[in-house]
């Protein structure tokens, strides 16, 4: 009996080794799924920040666009030659072309943070469970 006795006490304290290891286990999954869940929302707050930038200055362009044919026409009328206003649409055309790939170089590197980060908070879930 006294062996039956001693060989439960050593299966309880077993599992209440265990125990503590899958607590702890369970505390540093937490503690990493909040740390991703902050990095996420630091990402998110930047990506807000930068659209509402990107915003007004996409609103700021359109304005300058509407102001542009009164602008145009002044910046015009020194063209003197069909060689000259060529030379002006193909500069005016280059810095379309410009800010056309400057806009879709954000819009991939948006697309890409944000699929890593549901990547890695997906993971993160995953190893949770």
């Amino acid at each position: 009996m006294s062996q039956d006795l001693t060989q439960w006490i050593a299966e309880v304290r077993t599992l209440q080794r265990q125990l503590a290891d899958t607590q702890k286990e369970r505390d540093q999954a937490y503690n990493s799924a909040a740390n991703w869940r902050r990095l996420y929302e630091t990402e998110a707050r930047q990506r807000r920040e930068e659209t509402a930038e990107f915003q007004s200055q996409l609103e700021a362009l359109q304005q300058q666009l509407k102001a542009a044919p009164a602008t145009e026409a002044s910046d015009l009328s020194g063209v003197n030659s069909l060689q000259d206003l060529q030379q002006h649409l193909d500069g005016l055309v280059q810095r379309c072309q410009e800010l056309t790939d400057r806009l879709e170089a954000e819009r991939q590197a948006h697309a890409q943070t944000r699929q890593t980060l549901t990547a890695a908070l997906g993971d993160t879930f995953d190893a949770l469970k």
